[in-house]
């Protein structure tokens, strides 16, 4: 952009930017006369027209750009990526980590997931994890779940004080039934909480109906008792849900 007369980007502006970036003191363009209206045209023709790349081509890039010597946050900052991302995306094309990079490209398998099943050491529980995921037995967070569960059985055993099990494969079915029993665990502890929840309920309704009788505010009174702790207030007159 240069002389007396002012110029306007018509389409190519992402093009512009990335040589601006890369410090380039010349940029090709072709010059041409459009009114207003055409000039919007063509603009709109380049978005719809515009090619969305794919996840491999991503990756590609930013291999080469790691290749280059860029670090991570570098990388991230080029391809307005997370630098989190950026870094997971290089232990899997380091590892040779093919089938859970297929995984991310198909867009099935985050790169949070891909990178949890990579740090498994065991092949047949990697293999187990991507089935029972991709064949919908278990969901992201479950599969999560699942993971932290399998280390800590195959670190400490089954019970607590127990020596290492020997290994043995793993298959959907097994982490599915690891999780059922972390999810059966838990119902008790919440259904212990709703029972406290219940009882604590009934305390505020009773307490409720209490304040709202003149003879039980005239015995406060005679006692001297003219105000009460201020989370049971809270509840009581609906400060807290």
């Amino acid at each position: 952009m240069g002389g007396t007369e002012p110029y306007e980007i018509v389409c190519g502006q992402g093009r512009f930017e990335a040589l601006q970036a890369l410090g380039e003191k010349k940029i090709p363009c072709i010059v041409v006369s459009a009114s207003e209206a055409d000039r919007y045209l063509i603009g709109l023709v380049e978005n719809l027209a515009r090619r969305k790349h794919s996840n491999r081509e991503l990756l590609t890039s930013i291999q080469i750009l790691s290749d280059r010597g860029y670090t991570c946050h570098q990388i991230a900052e080029k391809t307005c990526l997370d630098s989190g991302y950026v870094h997971g995306i290089l232990v899997l094309l380091r590892q040779g980590e093919e089938r859970l990079i297929a995984a991310v490209e198909k867009g099935w398998l985050s790169i949070k997931l891909a990178m949890e099943i990579a740090r498994s050491k065991d092949v047949d529980l990697q293999q187990a994890m991507i089935e029972a995921y991709e064949s919908g037995v278990l969901k992201g967070d479950q599969l999560m779940r699942v993971r932290r569960l399998v280390d800590k059985r195959k670190t400490f055993g089954k019970r607590y004080g127990q020596q290492p099990p020997r290994t043995e494969k793993h298959t959907p079915q097994k982490l599915l039934h690891a999780y059922q029993i972390e999810v059966r665990r838990q119902k008790v502890m919440i259904k212990k909480s709703d029972i406290s929840e219940q009882r604590l309920l009934i305390i505020v309704t009773a307490m409720r109906k209490l304040l709202a009788d003149d003879y039980f505010k005239t015995l406060l009174r005679n006692e001297d008792i003219p105000d009460m702790p201020k989370p049971l207030a809270d509840r009581i007159f609906g400060e807290t849900p």
